[in-house]
């Protein structure tokens, strides 16, 4: 699953936390929930390499196996990370670690329960990376959201603190100052897949 656009920041991978068991949702995997004909995960990748990232990472852990067995995901690097449960932290943690020793410079976090937001939101936050210390944020209406881009100089200050479900948060709000925010909230929309009453949201038919 490889986008024919050329990238628009070979230095900059994509990385997709797609390991959450879905505990609000019966136990279902998030990465297998289905849009527009399509897992949210395999969405989501086409999204980062549409948007131009140079490579795409993917974190799994619930229903791994079936993830890997049902989703189009061809392309990818596929991150196990059996320490899921934790919380997003840990998925992070796993996933930034496995750009080690690796060419890019920048990482551009994502959701995979987050279907509103696509490619244009991508490509924008992308568009601001400037090197190493690069620290952007998606806004919406000047509330800072995902996707989330980390330079290289980051890495290591999130690794240290991101533990639970908070992921980078406590080292964005450490470096509030540091980070330049984009706007996109006229071509995207950052709701959440959390609970039951959020799968209205979701579109079971369409073109894949």
């Amino acid at each position: 699953m490889t986008s024919g656009r050329a990238p628009r920041q070979p230095r900059v991978a994509g990385l997709l936390l797609a390991a959450g068991g879905g505990r609000r949702l019966g136990g279902r995997p998030k990465a297998l929930l289905r849009h527009d004909g399509a897992p949210l995960v395999e969405r989501a990748a086409r999204a980062l390499w549409d948007a131009g990232c140079a490579r795409v990472h993917v974190v799994l852990g619930a229903g791994a196996g079936e993830v890997r067995a049902q989703a189009e995901l061809s392309g990818c690097v596929l991150v196990d990370n059996p320490g899921w449960a934790d919380g997003m932290g840990s998925s992070l943690r796993a996933g930034l670690r496995s750009l080690t020793g690796t060419e890019v410079r920048g990482v551009l976090v994502s959701l995979v329960d987050q279907p509103g937001i696509g490619p244009e939101a991508y490509a924008r936050v992308l568009d601001a990376f400037t090197g190493e210390t690069s620290l952007v944020s998606a806004a919406y209406d000047g509330r800072r959201g995902h996707p989330v881009l980390l330079g290289a100089a980051h890495w290591a200050g999130v690794v240290a603190v991101a533990r639970g479900d908070q992921g980078a948060r406590g080292y964005l709000r450490r470096h509030s100052g540091e980070i330049r925010l984009v706007e996109c909230g006229d071509v995207a929309e950052p709701y959440d897949i959390d609970t039951g009453a959020d799968l209205g949201r979701l579109r079971p038919g369409g073109a894949r």
